[in-house]
């Protein structure tokens, strides 16, 4: 291909094939659409190579050696020996069914893949540069942005991949670190934490607030707080990080908390998880009428059209919440416009799942918020260690809460126990559907089942509840 060149082009142009791209590239294609998807590295995106699933690969494994060593009360003994490298040799031929059936479907489909990257040169014209520094000039009809986010910076603390690791590298050791310094205190951090701790790390997380999980429901946090603490993991609540020094190969992590005490932590990772940023640089956007916010995601509307009527955004580059679940959605509500079908996000409600120990899964207004928005709402809480299941389990931590309109609309439901990011599905198709207190505790559940709480914890907010 000559540079300038200007080839046929398609009908849509997806830049990124994570799950928000190879899901609207996918979807157009199903549709009728002629459709290019470009990327850069390999089709899954972070969800597939750096988050979602080598982590949760990671933290089964490391769930199922704890598991083995504390078998609780049921009164089986057992010990257990593993080999890490092995279980990344998991994680890799996991990743990699998951890539290939990708790229599978997308073949099945009918879309086009290149690898290489798209700048966009107008709002109907992108240059594609491939592995080896050709190009060539695409036109097209519409364009889709699912270019992603990646680990946000943190001033003092350059990723070397060696001492200094973000989560994506976190992931990708091949040896359990003895001691390791987190800097954050959200999902990704109390998710990775946990997981090291199991392992055998000695896991230390430091926190500018008073704090963990800040934007769930406090109860909830203070449920994985305990467990943390039993694991060993050591929490600095209201410090700052203000440097570190290098000393026989461990970094030295100098702390001052608000009263100006300072520590010194000596540890061999230090894994900064302080948000993400988005993917947006080096695509020429500024040659379209694309806008971004405030914190540099693009500005998109309920069809994720961006202020360039020829451009969609979806996925982590069009804000928050950070979910493949919501770039999913986008992707296909996206694709459907384009293609002419009244498809709009809007979705009443998006469920979050921290895999924490215990887990945590939450959906819709949490009651302080609730409160906060002047709403009369009651609330009904049901404790697992009442549930039949959760005793059979012996997994009595957590509970389920819902929160509710007085007139019985579900306003939301946050869990915090065993298997919550499977239970909140139901919670979530409650919200999704309009469902009231009566709805859902009128449901009959399978007995002893963990799900029942739902209903259980809906009788309690009905004043009717039998089993506490």
């Amino acid at each position: 291909m000559v540079m300038g060149d200007i080839e046929t082009g398609c009908d849509v142009l997806v830049i990124g094939g994570g799950p928000g791209g190879y899901t609207a590239a996918i979807r157009a294609s199903q549709l009728g659409k002629d459709v290019m998807l470009v990327e850069k590295y390999d089709l899954g995106g972070t969800c597939v190579f750096r988050g979602c699933i080598p982590s949760k690969t990671l933290i089964h494994a490391a769930n199922f050696i704890y598991d083995i060593k504390n078998p609780g009360n049921i009164g089986i003994k057992g010990s257990v020996e593993y080999d890490y490298k092995k279980i990344q040799a998991w994680r890799f031929q996991v990743v990699k069914k998951l890539r290939d059936g990708v790229a599978g479907l997308c073949k099945k489909y009918g879309v086009q893949v290149i690898k290489g990257e798209a700048f966009f040169e107008s709002s109907d014209k992108a240059r594609i540069t491939l592995p080896d520094g050709t190009n060539s000039t695409y036109k097209f009809e519409n364009a889709i942005i699912a270019t992603g986010s990646q680990p946000q910076d943190f001033p003092g603390f350059p990723i070397d991949g060696k001492l200094i690791i973000d989560s994506n590298e976190a992931l990708g050791l091949m040896k359990v670190p003895e001691d390791m310094v987190i800097i954050g205190a959200g999902y990704i951090s109390v998710e990775l934490g946990t997981m090291f701790a199991k392992l055998g790390t000695k896991v230390q997380i430091v926190q500018r607030s008073s704090r963990i999980l800040n934007k769930f429901d406090r109860e909830i946090v203070d449920v994985v707080t305990q467990k943390m603490k039993k694991l060993g993991i050591e929490i600095y609540y209201n410090t700052k990080v203000q440097g570190f020094e290098v000393e026989n190969n461990k970094a030295v992590v100098t702390l001052s908390d608000d009263k100006g005490k300072e520590t010194k932590l000596k540890v061999d990772k230090v894994l900064v998880a302080v948000g993400v940023k988005p993917n947006t640089w080096n695509m020429g956007l500024e040659n379209t009428k694309v806008e971004l916010n405030g914190k540099g995601f693009i500005k998109v509307d309920e069809k994720r059209q961006t202020t360039d009527p020829k451009i969609y955004a979806v996925g982590d580059v069009a804000g928050p919440p950070f979910i493949a679940a919501k770039a999913f959605r986008e992707g296909k509500v996206a694709a459907e416009v384009i293609a002419g079908m009244p498809s709009a996000f809007d979705n009443r409600a998006i469920p979050l799942a921290v895999f924490s120990d215990p887990e945590i899964a939450v959906v819709g207004m949490d009651e302080e918020s609730a409160r906060k928005s002047g709403l009369e709402i009651k609330t009904g809480k049901f404790p697992f260690r009442a549930s039949g299941s959760a005793l059979t389990m012996d997994r009595l931590d957590g509970f389920v809460k819902v929160v509710a309109k007085t007139n019985g609309e579900i306003l939301g439901i946050h869990i915090v126990g065993a298997n919550a990011s499977m239970l909140i599905s139901e919670a979530s198709h409650s919200i999704e559907m309009a469902a009231f207190l009566e709805d859902l505790a009128g449901t009959i559940h399978p007995h002893p089942t963990l799900p029942e709480a739902l209903a259980e914890a809906s009788e309690v907010a009905l004043g009717k509840v039998i089993h506490i």
